[in-house]
């Protein structure tokens, strides 16, 4: 017996007597309840009762949790148009909250079959492939105590939950590759040791191994390709992926960090029109993807992955804004970092700030407390967003990764480029009244280079993708420095280790956010694959030996990492624009050059090496110093800097330098940097105590 049950909330939702079971399909004309047993046989089929709107629902007494269920909707089907019901196919809840049994390629998955060219309805049963819906009764939840860490003082940390625990020695085999590997406390040490205030955990939500894949023996290493939005996938749990996603969730806060959730609501495992039929596509196809104006039946692919989200719909910017809160308030996570983030500002006329979208998730009294990263680009025609964000989102900075690497390949005319991503990228975000901490600063990401592998190759080594190497970013902007890959010669080794210590005291000295690639302080490499989404092996798994075999730049990255921490003038809330400070002529921003005179606009062209000086401007910015000065030298050779005249009998220290050996020699009138070096400096009174 079913009842009429309610349209609200979405999902399946059990009450303690019942189940209420709504689903939104405004394509449909029925819709069928699916109800399968412990060994999942279909056991009952129910049509739902009632419609409010475009919601069917049914209340089913006495249904209780763990019941297994997927959806049979019934509709037009006509792909020409975009109408793709076929009650044949069993169709996944987007509002499940678990999941039973794993998706299996199949002709029966898909609602087409081939014949002589042409593409014709498949009435191919497809439960069999498919994972069930689960109903789930009042499940853990996250400890509601967060860490809260400001902007000021967020270090993130882009991890793959499988990839960082598969190789670390102290992590058992049954936690490795899952939830669990990351409550490790060797793990936590280590993070903890280096200053890490934030773990940005790439995609955890159910995905799907694409076809090729599969056909190639690979799989889906990075996740996006998703398939459920609510469940935690099943390989990174040993058991319940709920509890054990919490479980981690809260231990880390635990340990005084946050956790931030890489989501890409930009497309769905469902691929393209000739993809399978698993759940958005079978129940309202026209209303969850954008199609093509002039072809309902085509999918605009702005995503370069067959299909893309329709947020101009309100039933899926509220599926988006609902699974947010859900990750927020039952999982415990501190933010999103959004895959492809422009797909979620397009309408039919491009990308817009203004977007519906935005306006509730900045209203929204859950969200609008929390951390929100965009990537901001996509594939698609004017994709490219940088600084046209909300201003309560912060954003992946390419133009700062590109500028940082050439600087340090001592590109020529790239000095002017430098120094204002050095100052947090004013051209890019101050017009929209957002702070240099909106700009996330990286030199690396799972989408590219290592850190080791920048400076070590100059091409992309992918063949192992199956792809002919044509796979992946084409210009690094890296540098091989003599010989590509790995090699014997220590003079280039060394080379390269400076230049990574080089690149990682920038980003950590620079104002704004920075973000570190996981095992970036190891000396991880990938073999030169920089597009390693499908290497789920040992080029994709962080190597852990680093902490044995250079145990020194791990110590090297924690002290630049607590200097950041210390020197507030590295991190500031405001841009810098060369500001008068006081009667001598000091300004809270002096470009220098080696003679110590300010760098004019003429010399910006040809200059490379080159100083900042950053001055206090309020008792409370400056602590304990006056101020900091850093030193630039990217070429190779050893430069002699002229240091700004102490104020009040003030003395200069250093903080940190670059390089094996003596690489700086400092008096209180003149510095020698090494080549390829950085230097921090502060100067401080005289009984300032600058040593951290």
């Amino acid at each position: 017996m079913i009842e009429a049950g309610s349209p609200s909330p979405p999902g399946a939702h059990f009450d303690g007597d019942g189940v209420n079971f709504a689903l939104f399909s405004s394509s449909a004309s029925s819709v069928e309840l699916c109800l399968f047993d412990d060994d999942a046989h279909e056991v009952r089929r129910i049509c739902l009762p009632q419609r409010t709107g475009d919601i069917w629902h049914g209340y089913i007494p006495r249904c209780a949790a763990d019941q297994r269920y997927g959806y049979r909707v019934h509709g037009a089907y006509d792909p020409d148009e975009g109408l793709r019901s076929n009650a044949n196919k069993l169709l996944l809840d987007p509002y499940a909250r678990k999941l039973e049994g794993e998706f299996r390629w199949s002709p029966a998955v898909f609602d087409f079959t081939e014949k002589n060219g042409a593409y014709l309805r498949n009435d191919l049963d497809s439960a069999a492939f498919v994972p069930k819906c689960v109903v789930t009764d009042q499940p853990q939840r996250a400890n509601p105590a967060r860490p809260a860490i400001p902007w000021a003082d967020t270090i993130i940390y882009e991890a793959n939950v499988r990839g960082y625990t598969m190789r670390h020695p102290d992590v058992s085999r049954s936690d490795r590759g899952r939830f669990r590997g990351m409550t490790n406390a060797s793990i936590l040490a280590h993070l903890k040791s280096l200053g890490i205030t934030t773990i940005e955990l790439m995609p955890v939500q159910t995905f799907v191994d694409e076809q090729f894949l599969v056909k190639r023996g690979l799989r889906n290493f990075w996740g996006y390709n998703t398939l459920s939005f609510f469940v935690p996938d099943a390989r990174y749990a040993a058991g319940n992926a709920h509890a054990e996603f919490v479980e981690m969730v809260n231990t880390i806060h635990d340990a005084g960090m946050e956790v931030l959730l890489d989501i890409a609501y930009n497309h769905t495992a469902e691929s393209n029109t000739l993809g399978p039929t698993v759940s958005f596509r079978g129940i309202d196809n026209l209303s969850y993807y954008r199609t093509s104006p002039r072809n309902r039946g085509e999918y605009v692919n702005h995503t370069g992955c067959g299909n893309t989200i329709n947020t101009d719909h309100p039933q899926v910017r509220a599926l988006i804004t609902n699974n947010m809160r859900y990750w927020v308030e039952e999982m415990g996570v501190d933010g999103f970092r959004f895959d492809l983030a422009t797909i979620l500002g397009r309408s039919a006329n491009g990308f817009t700030r203004d977007h519906p979208l935005w306006h509730t998730i900045e209203n929204d009294p859950v969200l609008g407390n929390v951390k929100l990263v965009a990537e901001p680009w996509d594939p698609g025609p004017d994709g490219y967003q940088l600084g046209e964000f909300p201003a309560y989102f912060a954003e992946w900075n390419d133009k700062y990764r590109d500028s940082v690497r050439r600087y340090w390949r001592a590109d020529p005319g790239e000095a002017a480029k430098f120094a204002g991503r050095l100052l947090g990228s004013a051209d890019v975000f101050e017009s929209s009244k957002r702070g240099p901490h909106r700009s996330i600063n990286l030199l690396t990401a799972h989408d590219g280079f290592t850190l080791s592998d920048l400076v070590s190759f100059e091409k992309r080594h992918n063949r192992n993708n199956g792809e002919q190497n044509q796979d992946g970013h084409q210009h690094n902007f890296s540098c091989n420095y003599g010989v590509e890959g790995v090699t014997a010669d220590e003079s280039i080794n060394a080379t390269r280790r400076k230049q990574r210590l080089n690149m990682l005291a920038t980003l950590l000295f620079s104002q704004g956010t920075p973000m570190l690639l996981a095992g970036d302080e190891l000396g991880n490499s990938q073999q030169g694959n920089n597009n390693a989404y499908a290497q789920d092996n040992e080029t994709g798994w962080l190597d852990w030996s680093g902490l044995e075999t250079d145990p020194g730049f791990v110590t090297s990255v924690a002290r630049m990492i607590e200097l950041r921490r210390n020197v507030a003038l590295v991190r500031q809330d405001g841009y810098l624009h060369g500001q008068s400070i006081n009667d001598e002529g000091w300004r809270d921003i002096t470009w220098l050059r080696p003679d110590g005179q300010p760098v004019l606009p003429d010399d910006w062209p040809n200059i490379l090496a080159l100083a900042v000086l950053l001055a206090a401007t309020s008792a409370s910015q400056q602590e304990r110093y006056f101020a900091a000065a850093l030193f630039f030298n990217p070429t190779s050779e050893p430069v002699e800097f002229q240091l700004p005249t102490p104020r009040d009998g003030a003395t200069w220290h250093t903080e940190f330098a670059t390089g094996p050996g003596k690489a700086i020699e400092v008096n209180q009138t003149s510095l020698t940097l090494s080549n390829r070096s950085i230097a921090l400096l502060t100067l401080t009174g005289n009984d300032g105590d600058s040593e951290a």
